[in-house]
């Protein structure tokens, strides 16, 4: 995050209870998500997905939880992220959670990113991936 000086938008920080009883702050992006246009970018149907793990011997499940935070957003958008604190206002130099074009500008990164693997021996969906073999022996490899 860096310090937004000059801002065109600005949201609420919201503070949401986790089940272990921590706080999880969140930046609502309500209002900005409303003017944005929908992504036309396809996500996976995800029967799709698992019917595609059929007559696997190996599958392993690998959760890229910290991905979104390594897409870096548009210099000139970033003003457009900013959110208010008792400290200042701040904005993002990545992607971030609740932005509503995120979930398919990732998925159109990871389908890049695996391109020549997808549907043989990996499946995705944003930031979920399978790894998949049909014999026990290759799953080293294919991992």
């Amino acid at each position: 995050m860096e310090e937004a000086r000059y801002i065109t938008w600005l949201s609420n920080v919201v503070f949401v209870p986790k089940p272990s009883g921590d706080w999880r702050m969140f930046v609502d992006f309500t209002n900005l998500n409303r003017a944005c246009p929908t992504e036309a970018y396809p996500m996976p149907r995800i029967y799709l997905l698992v019917d595609a793990t059929a007559y696997h011997e190996a599958l392993s499940f690998l959760d890229m939880f910290s991905g979104y935070h390594q897409i870096p957003m548009v210099e000139e958008d970033r003003v457009k992220t900013t959110f208010m604190t008792p400290f200042g206002n701040f904005c993002y130099e990545v992607m971030a959670f609740g932005l509503k074009k995120a979930g398919a500008t990732y998925q159109r990164m990871v389908n890049q990113v695996f391109r020549k693997q997808l549907g043989r021996n990996v499946e995705a969906y944003v930031d979920d991936l399978i790894v998949k073999s049909r014999r026990l022996q290759d799953h080293i490899m294919d991992l």
